[in-house]
């Protein structure tokens, strides 16, 4: 079993090393997290602990990434190139859970966006190595919101854990509808999320698209990291062809032959593979990998991994590049865009192209 800063599958993005509580030897990993301070401000409170302020969207500060701010969304890999001046859609972009420290009663149960040295290290991690995917293909926005923290996915309170999450949304709700407002213009759009970041993204394309006309403006969205029913959304289906738009793509990554803890065979959860963008069953060689981002970014290391869709997963067999054979780990949730980030790149830039000629 791992420490907790290492157990913990959403604070992963970039390889680096970590101890195993009961050995010595040391495992590559997507490493990062981000620890939120409590400010003096507060407005209201959840549970038994304060909210830090909200976001204000109409500040520069309030985005982890703008097109027109130099900022870690903006950084490329060598041989890629940031497009983002010539895009002609916008990529809407929500990290995942990284307010993962040890959390003291009284502390707030949602991430303080203040903090200049914790918004560093989002930067430094998810904006840095998942963002910057999208780069290539549009204008790459990405707000800050007061994440949930990691716990409150286990929660036995319902109620308590409903006001959290739902706080969460209410940001990124509020930031989308800024972005809608005042950036957007519009342009077509791409979703882009992980772990908790599509628990929200899933709510906003119900919200936001689903029933309306700004579905005609979506290219396609990428809700990775988190199960989706594939009838969630009554008018938006699963992707099941590379060159599909309108649509969605999730997948969550296993070691081949693992199934996680709260697993039901059968089940009706959407899986994409991101070396064939099909939904069924095909196996998917290591071949057709083109390229992972780890702890190197600035180097895309090929036939990382093969994939597999199997009842809702997403299996590959062990993936080689250097030092993993010390990662044991059968949970590959820390690289479901890494492991793939040269064919995410690729595939967008691809559905934004059928988009335009639909």
């Amino acid at each position: 079993m791992f420490q907790h800063s290492c157990f913990d599958p959403s604070n992963f993005y970039h390889l680096t090393r970590c101890k195993v509580m009961n050995a010595t030897k040391y495992l590559s990993l997507f490493v990062t997290s981000l620890a939120f301070a409590c400010t003096t401000q507060r407005e209201a409170l959840v549970g038994n602990s304060s909210v830090p302020p909200a976001p204000d969207y109409t500040q520069t500060a309030s985005w982890a990434a703008l097109p027109d701010q130099l900022d870690a969304a903006d950084i490329v890999p060598k041989g890629m190139e940031d497009r983002q001046k010539d895009g002609e859609v916008d990529v809407f972009f929500v990290h995942p859970t990284i307010y993962t420290q040890q959390r003291e009663d009284g502390e707030p149960w949602n991430a303080d966006v203040q903090n200049a040295k914790m918004n560093k290290k989002v930067d430094d991690s998810a904006i840095r190595f998942q963002s910057s995917i999208f780069n290539g293909v549009g204008r790459v926005y990405a707000p800050r919101y007061r994440q949930a923290h990691i716990s409150a996915y286990w929660l036995k309170e319902p109620e308590l854990q409903k006001r959290i999450f739902d706080l969460a949304y209410s940001d990124v709700r509020r930031a989308f509808q800024y972005y809608l407002d005042n950036y957007n213009r519009g342009r077509p759009i791409v979703i882009a999320s992980h772990s908790q970041g599509t628990t929200h993204t899933r709510r906003l394309l119900k919200e936001f698209f689903d029933s309306t006309n700004l579905r005609n403006r979506l290219v396609v969205a990428y809700l990775v990291g988190m199960p989706v029913e594939k009838n969630y959304l009554e008018n938006i289906p699963p992707c099941d062809r590379p060159e599909q738009t309108g649509c969605f793509c999730s997948w969550r990554t296993y070691l081949r032959g693992h199934y996680p803890e709260i697993h039901q065979k059968g089940n009706n959860i959407v899986s994409t593979n991101p070396l064939n963008w099909s939904t069924d069953t095909l196996y998917a060689s290591r071949e057709l990998n083109k390229g992972a981002v780890l702890r190197s970014f600035n180097k895309v290391i090929p036939r990382v991994c093969d994939a597999q869709v199997y009842d809702g997963l997403l299996w590959v067999n062990k993936p080689k590049f250097p030092g993993s054979f010390l990662y044991n780990n059968p949970n590959y949730h820390i690289g479901d865009f890494n492991l793939f980030y040269a064919n995410v790149r690729e595939n967008a830039l691809a559905r934004v192209g059928y988009f335009w000629k639909r």
